[in-house]
């Protein structure tokens, strides 16, 4: 028997998700733990429950929607992803991977399918990292590599606790943070890059995810009159972190493989005034590789561009790796399940690393696990114009059934 999602529903959950926190050309903000947030999880809980399941949240906010199996003392197939966004963000980044998963739950209700193991859908909290630093940081808790009271203790830019924050908005539960365990684990996911539409393919069989470096990087020069101080006397930081992005950008950009990935998000000068030279600029730098001896010569790299700029104009510089995730091989028989998936519906699709960091990333610690990804239009997200066709998300959608289905048994 063949097992078909509604497309139409999952589109209709999809726009109904997009009407909170919407933005004014068409994308979404939910920051983390924001009313809009809180909002967002309320409506996804009365989805849930209007299908009998049942919500445990744990106490940093990650909600775990349980529909049971036969057999309710085995472990659950999990899947999910996250509600939060970006704060000009999309539609599609996260909210499909959830709303697919309820679509799925709607379904097997729709033809009365009991599986095996229990399901568990799951909504991981802040996985964006755009209100609270890292991302992805409540799954990588729930995963063991962040304790509860560091990611509890973990401050906004208002100085606000993640812990407050829960507490705030009502979502901080009682479910101990590592609960429960998954025999397997599947996200799906939007590209959020150009690979699959310019293939002309549907689906992307995520085998794994590219490592991931963050630092935070402070330049201290010395603030001067930008009139009488001659230039070679000059103890320019931004100077020198402009010289440090070049370099970097160059080394990337002639990287014969092509895999690595070099970015300055946040750049910031201290007290800026149009006729001060820059005394102090702080900035971020983000580190990727599909190789993680690659992206270890990619540091060293990295830290001899930002010795070099310190001794050229002569600032004194600082760097703290805030946070790395290492290369992530998924399992291969959860790889093998969405390929076959794919395979019976004739849907086009490639193998791929994933350039994105995903909770599924921490999941894969502690349980087997893969993701889907679907095509976006012009590989653009974290961004308004994010924008992935019905026809794809029920494509993603409908692969994400059938995997989960072999691994969870009918």
């Amino acid at each position: 028997m063949t097992i078909t999602i509604d497309p139409q529903r999952l589109w209709e959950s999809l726009m109904a998700m997009a009407e909170i926190g919407p933005t004014e050309n068409g994308g979404s903000c939910r920051l983390a733990l924001t009313d809009e947030d809180a909002a967002g999880r309320r409506l996804f809980m009365e989805w849930c429950e209007a299908l009998g399941c049942t919500v445990r949240i744990d106490r940093i906010g990650n909600m775990f929607v349980r529909r049971l199996g036969r057999q309710n003392d085995l472990d659950p197939v999990g899947i999910g992803s996250h509600l939060d966004t970006q704060p000009k963000g999309g539609r599609f980044d996260g909210v499909l991977g959830v709303l697919a998963g309820l679509e799925i739950f709607r379904t097997l209700q729709d033809q009365r399918i009991v599986t095996e193991r229990p399901l568990e859908l799951v909504v991981w909290t802040n996985e964006e990292g755009s209100r609270f630093a890292p991302a992805m940081v409540a799954s990588g808790t729930y995963a063991g590599r962040f304790s509860v009271e560091s990611t509890l203790a973990r401050r906004d830019r208002d100085g606000v606790t993640l812990g407050d924050a829960l507490d705030n908005i009502g979502f901080a539960g009682e479910l101990p943070v590592g609960e429960p365990r998954f025999a397997s684990f599947f996200e799906l996911h939007i590209e959020q890059g150009p690979v699959l539409e310019a293939a002309g393919e549907s689906i992307g069989v995520v085998t794994g995810v590219q490592g991931m470096r963050w630092f935070d990087v402070t330049l201290s020069g010395q603030a001067a009159h930008a009139g009488p101080t001659p230039m070679h006397s000059r103890r320019d930081a931004l100077v020198a972190a402009a010289r440090l992005i070049d370099r970097l950008q160059a080394h990337a950009c002639h990287d014969p493989d092509g895999d690595s990935r070099v970015t300055v998000g946040c750049l910031e000068i201290d007290a800026p005034s149009r006729n001060v030279i820059p005394g102090k600029v702080s900035l971020t730098v983000d580190l990727r590789h599909t190789v993680e001896s690659e992206l270890n010569a990619l540091e060293t790299t990295f830290e001899k561009e930002l010795a070099a700029v310190g001794e050229t104009f002569d600032v004194a510089v600082h760097s703290d790796r805030i946070w790395q995730s290492p290369v992530v091989h998924f399992h291969s028989g959860c790889i093998d399940a969405i390929e076959q998936a794919a395979k019976r519906h004739s849907i086009p699709y490639q193998r791929m690393m994933s350039g994105a960091g995903h909770d599924a990333v921490n999941v894969s610690r502690v349980a087997p696990t893969a993701m889907i990804f679907v095509p976006c239009r012009d590989g653009i997200s974290h961004n308004e114009a994010e924008y992935t066709s019905p026809e794809h998300c029920a494509a993603g959608t409908q692969v994400l059934l059938e995997a989960m289905l072999e691994r969870a048994g009918t």
